[in-house]
C-alpha cells in the first residue's frame, strides 16, 4: 500500500495494493492498522455512497462545529476530486489540489478536517463511497461556491449540474467568520 503526500498538509492519496488474477481482482479498501501506519489514524463513524451523472459537481462542502475527515474513492466511473484548505491562518490557505479517482486506478484520497471537499463526475456516471469521522449534520454545513474566483479551481466543466443548495452556495469571502482556524497541532 502506498501513501502519497500532497502539497496540502495531511491530505494523502492512497494507492491500495491490488491483486489480479484470472477471476478478477482483490484489494483492501480500508484496514485500520495499515492506514494508521500511513498517517491516517482516525475512527470512521459513517459510510456514504452517492451516484452522479457526468458534469455533476458536488461541493465544495465542509462542516463547521463537527468537522469530518473523509476517505473517498470511486467505485464505478471516474471523478475529479478537489480538496481546498479553508483553515484561517494556514500556510496553504485557499490552496487546492485535484486528483482523479476512478474504478480503474483504485486510488483513494484522505481529506482531513479543516478542508473543503468537492467532486466532479468525468465519466457517464460514477458511484462514490466515502468514510467520515463524524456524522453528517445538515445544520452544520458550510457550502462554498464551486466557482469562487478567490479559490480558482480549474474544473473540467463550465456549466455543471448542481443541486439547489450548491447553486446557492456563497463565496468564501462571505463566510470567513465560519471558517476553522489553523493550528500547528492540527493537520
Amino acid at each position: 500500500m502506498n501513501f502519497v503526500p500532497t502539497n496540502l498538509t495531511s491530505v494523502t492519496i492512497v494507492e491500495p495494493d491490488l491483486f489480479r488474477d484470472g477471476r478478477g481482482f482483490f484489494l483492501e479498501t480500508f484496514r485500520r492498522d495499515k492506514y494508521a501506519r500511513g498517517g491516517i489514524d482516525c475512527e470512521f463513524r459513517q459510510d456514504n455512497q452517492s451516484r452522479s451523472t457526468r458534469n455533476t459537481i458536488r461541493g465544495l462542502h465542509a462542516q463547521r462545529e463537527h468537522p469530518q475527515a473523509k476517505l473517498v474513492r470511486a467505485v464505478t466511473g471516474s471523478i475529479l476530486d478537489v480538496v481546498v484548505d479553508i483553515r484561517r491562518g494556514s500556510p496553504s490557505y485557499l490552496e487546492w489540489i485535484a486528483v482523479e479517482l476512478s474504478a480503474d486506478n483504485f486510488r483513494q484520497i484522505y481529506v482531513p478536517p479543516g478542508f473543503a471537499h468537492g467532486i466532479c463526475i468525468t465519466s457517464e456516471f460514477a458511484d462514490i463511497e466515502y468514510k467520515c469521522t463524524d456524522y453528517y449534520d445538515p445544520t452544520d454545513e458550510l457550502r462554498i461556491a464551486w466557482n469562487d474566483p478567490s479559490i480558482g479551481i480549474r474544473w473540467p466543466v463550465e456549466h455543471p449540474v448542481l443541486s439547489e443548495k450548491d447553486r446557492q452556495a456563497r463565496p468564501i469571502a462571505d463566510q470567513i467568520a465560519l471558517l476553522p482556524f489553523y493550528s500547528e497541532a492540527s493537520p
